[in-house]
């Protein structure tokens, strides 16, 4: 490997500060998430590893500096005089385990888990497994840690009228307002799922936002599916002689007709008058009739059963 202050791009004089902002510039330009299928970029980020494996640790970079180990972290055996090279200390830290060595200013895997998530991200390197390569040490030896996720989750209140356009107006974490597709015959607390509008993070996709559906009680209809069921009061007169009534739909009014001898209770259907069906069309506005006497005609209406 190429002399790891070439690689990272710094002086051998860099402090720690402006190796690790090196590290992580060259890290998220080289991620194999960042270059599905380009080898070149794969064999480059585990360079770019191998590194910072040297310089992120402070006792390995001061052995580099004294020409103990090569560029390779390995060590050079040349020159000493039997025994341990290191006198005790090894590449890999004074315990000799972790590769970065305890007493670094944040490992690589540490860095790309802020960065991207995980260490491993999903990605694979040029030699197929492990992002970074056959650098050792790194291999899965270190503790993985789920990433945070970037969904975000969001309630809607919706209303029938909502449901009857299959539109809704949500009201986003930063204030702003977009419109979200209803599927027809939508449930209460259905969750739905909107890609890429959920947090960023550097390096990683979008999360997503969940849309929780909060269908609003309505003063005029329930609901039923597809189908819609209201109440329509008779005028005693009307359900008597027969006449029409004015009636309430999702999409305006319209005149019902009712015949004469109409009772409390009866059911009108009206067809294609409720709300988008998963299948294609609408359904129906059942309207149940609630005869309405007439309070100025009371007394006379008494009279009349009374004799």
């Amino acid at each position: 490997m190429a002399n790891p202050y070439s690689v990272l791009g710094v002086p051998k004089g860099a402090d720690e500060k402006a190796i690790k902002s090196a590290f992580r510039k060259l890290a998220k330009k080289f991620h194999p998430d960042q270059n599905p299928d380009n080898r070149s970029a794969q064999a480059k980020f585990a360079e770019v590893n191998q590194a910072y494996e040297i310089l992120g640790d402070k006792e390995k970079r001061a052995q580099f500096d004294r020409g103990e180990i090569d560029d390779n972290g390995q060590p050079k055996f040349a020159g000493f005089a039997g025994g341990d090279p290191f006198g005790g200390a090894r590449p890999g830290g004074a315990g000799g385990g972790d590769p970065f060595g305890g007493g670094g200013f944040g490992g690589a895997e540490d860095i790309l888990n802020e960065m991207f998530g995980s260490a491993f991200g999903g990605s694979r390197s040029a030699a197929g497994g492990n992002p970074f390569g056959n650098m050792g040490g790194m291999g899965g030896q270190r503790s993985r840690t789920k990433p945070p996720s970037l969904d975000i989750e969001i309630k809607a209140s919706v209303t029938i009228d909502d449901l009857m356009r299959g539109k809704a107006k949500v009201k986003m974490p930063d204030g702003k307002q977009i419109s979200v597709s209803i599927p027809a015959e939508a449930e209460n607390r259905q969750v739905i799922r909107l890609k890429g509008k959920g947090k960023s993070a550097p390096g990683r996709h979008p999360g997503d936002a969940l849309i929780t559906l909060l269908i609003r009680t309505d003063t005029t209809f329930e609901r039923f599916g597809a189908d819609l069921r209201c109440t329509a009061e008779v005028p005693l007169e009307t359900a008597v002689l027969g006449g029409k009534i004015p009636v309430k739909t999702v999409d305006g009014k319209l005149s019902l007709n009712i015949p004469e001898g109409t009772s409390s209770g009866k059911v009108f259907r009206l067809k294609n008058k409720g709300l988008p069906k998963k299948a294609g069309g609408y359904g129906d506005l059942l309207v149940v009739a609630s005869l309405q006497l007439p309070e100025e005609k009371l007394a006379d209406l008494k009279k009349f059963f009374s004799t």
